[in-house]
């Protein structure tokens, strides 16, 4: 009988991608249902290279959004969960990209990317191309991470288009998104503006301008993000808890946040999703 295991190997990137890059998972589900995974809306751009058969990906979870094959795909900062097919069985390697990185490593603005799903190599060319055949070819989670902090370390080593013909996104936008993070998005959007001598409209402009998301719509992201992983533990607190700790007014804040953001609501998310254990 056919063991059924959903685990995940989290890894760090090297010093010198971490502005960049915030984490690695490998993951390995074997054996089990047929099912849809949500994504969800999380403070990264997230790419994702399949080991085995190509991903079967759609940009939103129940709502007719049509579904399109990747052997590698790259995401901007979005607004809801992408819908990602499986057949029971699924491999591969999910990289976080901080907006930083987007520029680092991909030569663009994270904000061009907003709401997207492209093919990576379309984003890296000829080295993605590469970097999927190295990820495919090695043995073990180290090495394949190995692998990705070398062939990321020369995607930034190359600078975007080989020149500085992308400008640098202004750091009063970098520090407002540190501290938005920083908060878990419990911090008011004015408040940071003033701390950075900008008025709440002008922050809003060069942020979405930069990240792709208003800096509000981020903070929601963020509080998400943070009962996302509450609720995603071994052993979750109940709902009304999850919503205090992650900053909502209240569990009906916090239910109709979950149903924007994936499609469904908190009890039917965890009635359908697989989640990965670690190892």
């Amino acid at each position: 009988m056919e063991d059924h295991t959903a685990t995940g190997i989290g890894a760090r990137p090297a010093p010198a991608l971490r502005q960049y890059v915030d984490a690695y998972v490998g993951f390995d589900l074997r054996g089990l249902p047929t099912g849809v995974h949500c994504g969800p809306p999380s403070r990264a751009l997230t790419a994702v290279i399949s080991l085995s058969d190509p991903l079967e990906v759609a940009a939103g979870v129940d709502d007719g959004s049509p579904v399109t094959r990747f052997s590698s795909v790259a995401g901007g900062l979005m607004c809801r969960s992408v819908a990602i097919h499986h057949d029971g069985r699924q491999q591969g390697v999910q990289v976080s990209l901080t907006p930083l990185g987007a520029r680092a490593i991909y030569g663009m603005p994270a904000a061009e990317l907003a709401h997207r799903l492209v093919p990576l190599d379309h984003l890296l060319g000829a080295l993605g191309v590469e970097l999927v055949d190295r990820l495919r070819s090695a043995t073990t989670w180290a090495a394949r991470f190995t692998a990705l902090d070398e062939l990321l370390l020369r995607a930034v080593g190359r600078g975007p288009c080989g020149g500085d013909r992308v400008p640098r996104e202004r750091p009063e936008v970098a520090e407002a998104w540190r501290r938005l993070v920083a908060a878990r998005g419990c911090v008011q959007v004015g408040a940071v503006a003033a701390e950075l001598g900008w008025s709440r409209r002008y922050l809003t402009e060069r942020f979405r301008g930069e990240v792709g998301l208003s800096p509000k719509t981020f903070a929601r992201v963020l509080r998400f993000e943070h009962a996302h992983e509450l609720a995603a533990t071994q052993d979750p607190p109940p709902w009304a808890d999850v919503a205090i700790v992650s900053g909502y007014a209240d569990q009906a804040h916090l239910v109709r946040d979950w149903r924007e953001f994936t499609g469904r609501s908190p009890t039917a998310w965890r009635r359908s999703e697989v989640l990965l254990g670690t190892g």
